[in-house]
């Protein structure tokens, strides 16, 4: 992962004097079969893992190249290779970089806190730790959060008789719903970053949804854990795997100082403005970006140096949860550009359809319809590459969509965070935690069992958001 995010930074640096530039791509003369290979990669990623996991997991970052290919071979030999080159240094330089090292920095930054120790896992003490992940993940990332938290909630609650609720709910709320308030916590909102959104816009307009969802998450969470509480969900003392301890520990402690850091980079990048770019193919990379960008590895390679080896140990840190993301979204950010170039086309562009489904018969959005599409798509896709599908298809301009339309990003916003809950496929952190639970032993429901989680407890509970917030 070293090699890779080193070669991801050279490889930025080395292309910022690249004299060839892409020629402008008409939305609306390209067909939609352009997007074969987004729905490709998609589709791979939803269902490979269901039906061949030991061939998906030796050769997903070959099934990804693959469908890379299949989009800029032909994409080069149709409109030729500088357009190819514009095409792929834009979605590299302008949203892949920056997307996959923040995700990694958070990745490797939270790994490095280990929280020793063990408590009685009572439904007063499993609640406020869903809170408190819940709380945090819009400040570390959901990635973060989960890493950080699962372990000490999965040794809490390894006496009990029934956990798997407590794993769901986990995965409801802190890699979930807590993301929602800044481009920190969740993928889909730092994508929106990256397209001229503004840090603390989510903050402002999803702070009453989030608060909605998370207060009656955690209600209804607390009142099931207790019922099973009530009946004596424990085994005997001497058969706790892991006894209960008086105190806790934190081992890594200056990764802490280390998140600090990455906040207030991110923030500078928000903030600091000085006006110089660089043409890259087309493509311009912002000083402020760049400068992000490169002090983000510091501060991963800073946490990899300073952590102790205990730290680390203790959380069974590897790198293969974030290598399968940095593959798998090379080839997402790759394949899905020309399907962005015609939704940015609008009644024009092949996907006419799509943007009659969410507008009304003025050409106006209608908000609750991008919601509930955002949303739904979410569940199944991944739930970042949807919002930013569903984010041109709105018009793509950040500045309209945070003024004007400011509802309609928010209801753009809340579908893919929220929602991406729906599935263990809707976001990166849902399977990792499902893997962890299952690795300490908790049999956690399959994938449909899964679903008839979120049916009960999440659709019923959008349902009501959506008329709350964005029906009009």
């Amino acid at each position: 992962m070293q090699r890779f995010l080193a070669g991801a930074v050279c490889a930025t640096l080395a292309t910022l004097c690249a004299p060839v530039a892409a020629a402008t791509l008409d939305g609306a003369a390209l067909p939609a079969t352009w997007g074969i290979p987004f729905i490709g990669v998609l589709l791979s990623i939803a269902v490979f893992p269901l039906v061949a996991p030991k061939l998906w997991h030796h050769h997903f970052g070959k099934i990804a190249a693959a469908w890379t290919l299949a989009f800029l071979a032909p994409f080069a030999l149709v409109f030729g290779i500088g357009t190819a080159g514009g095409v792929l240094a834009h979605a590299m330089l302008e949203e892949y970089v920056p997307f996959i090292i923040l995700l990694t920095s958070l990745y490797t930054v939270a790994g490095g806190i280990c929280v020793r120790g063990n408590l009685h896992g009572s439904a007063r003490l499993n609640t406020g730790l869903l809170a408190l992940g819940t709380a945090l993940a819009s400040i570390m990332g959901t990635t973060g959060a989960a890493m950080l938290l699962i372990r000490p909630l999965l040794r809490a609650n390894d006496n009990r008789k029934h956990a798997v609720h407590v794993v769901v709910f986990f995965i409801f709320l802190v890699a979930n719903a807590g993301g929602s308030l800044t481009p920190l916590g969740d993928p889909p909102l730092f994508l929106g970053f990256l397209n001229g959104v503004g840090f603390f816009w989510t903050t402002l307009h999803l702070a009453l949804p989030m608060l909605f969802v998370c207060a009656v998450l955690l209600t209804v969470f607390y009142l099931l854990d207790s019922y099973y509480w009530r009946r004596r969900d424990a085994r005997p003392a001497f058969l706790d795997p892991t006894p209960d301890t008086p105190a806790l520990g934190i081992d890594g402690k200056i990764n802490f100082a280390l998140l600090a850091a990455i906040v207030a980079l991110v923030l500078m990048s928000g903030v600091w403005k000085p006006g110089i770019a660089f043409d890259v193919f087309g493509t311009q990379v912002q000083l402020q970006n760049l400068a992000r960008d490169v002090l983000l590895v510091v501060v991963l390679l800073a946490s990899l140096a300073l952590t102790p080896k205990n730290a680390r140990a203790g959380n069974a840190f590897d790198w293969a949860p974030i290598e399968e993301v940095a593959k798998l979204f090379a080839a997402i950010f790759v394949t899905i550009a020309p399907v962005i170039t015609i939704l940015r086309a609008g009644e024009a562009g092949a996907f006419a359809g799509i943007v009659h489904a969410v507008s009304n018969g003025q050409g106006k959005p209608v908000d609750i319809a991008y919601f509930w599409a955002t949303g739904l798509l979410s569940s199944f896709l991944d739930n970042a590459p949807t919002y930013l599908v569903f984010f041109n298809l709105a018009g793509g301009d950040a500045h309209t969509l945070m003024t004007t339309d400011a509802t309609t990003l928010a209801a753009i916003s809340a579908g893919a965070v929220f929602m991406g809950a729906n599935t263990y496929i809707g976001n990166a952190p849902n399977f990792m935690v499902k893997a962890i639970a299952e690795s300490r032993g908790v049999r956690m429901p399959s994938f449909f069992g899964y679903m008839a989680w979120s049916g009960i407890v999440l659709l019923p509970l959008f349902a009501v958001l959506g008329w709350l917030f964005f029906q009009e």
